[in-house]
């Protein structure tokens, strides 16, 4: 039989782990719609991780889901980088919106290239957020820009078709742009259960 060892000896030589308790998310970043922060963990976007966001199409929605948040980083000085955006932004409409233009650069490249740029673009850490309309994207390169997120302390948004929402994501959060009625629904929010009620679309 073995020697009896304090519980506090075995602690201070790290032998035994000790739990945490599991902390609550942080959102400093809320998205600006308050149906929809009332609904996530933390109050609004992932920080430093990957957001993933589920559309019918290309157009139909994400822009004013989004703008209030590029509205608050661009006017705080923050750049915000668009990778592989399906047209040219419509600028009297981003400015109307409170989007800072100056704040803005636009990455027009394809393939294999958008997601190369926006992982650079995260792990920069010199951007407020990045926007990553990828033509394909796998389990491994989610993954891959989730670590630049986090490593650059970036918020990152990959905008795709909604027929990803049945596949596994590493995204900490995914959003579905449902179509009867046209509303957002949460499918996976990192700090907590999914909530099952949505929200309109036009928020």
């Amino acid at each position: 039989m073995g020697a009896v060892v304090a519980l506090d000896r075995l602690l201070e030589t790290r032998r035994v782990w000790r739990g945490r308790q599991r902390s609550e998310p942080v959102a400093e970043q809320p998205t600006g719609h308050a149906a929809l922060d009332a609904l996530l963990p933390g109050g609004g976007w992932q920080l430093a991780a990957l957001n993933e966001i589920l559309l019918g199409a290309p157009g139909s929605g994400e822009l004013q889901l989004l703008w209030p948040l590029l509205a608050r980083l661009t006017q705080a000085g923050e750049r915000v980088v668009l990778v592989g955006a399906p047209a040219i932004p419509f600028a009297p409409a981003w400015q109307a919106a409170g989007v800072m233009l100056a704040q803005v650069s636009l990455l027009q490249v394809s393939g294999a290239e958008r997601l190369w740029a926006a992982e650079q673009c995260l792990r920069s850490g010199s951007c407020g957020a990045v926007l990553c309309w990828p033509e394909q994207v796998d389990d491994r390169a989610l993954r891959r820009l989730q670590v630049a997120a986090d490593s650059g302390q970036t918020l990152a948004f990959v905008l795709r078709d909604r027929r990803a929402a049945d596949n596994p994501s590493p995204a900490p959060l995914r959003l579905l742009q449902e179509r009867q009625p046209r509303q957002w629904r949460v499918l996976k929010c990192r700090g907590g259960v999914a909530p099952v009620r949505s929200v309109p679309v036009s928020l």
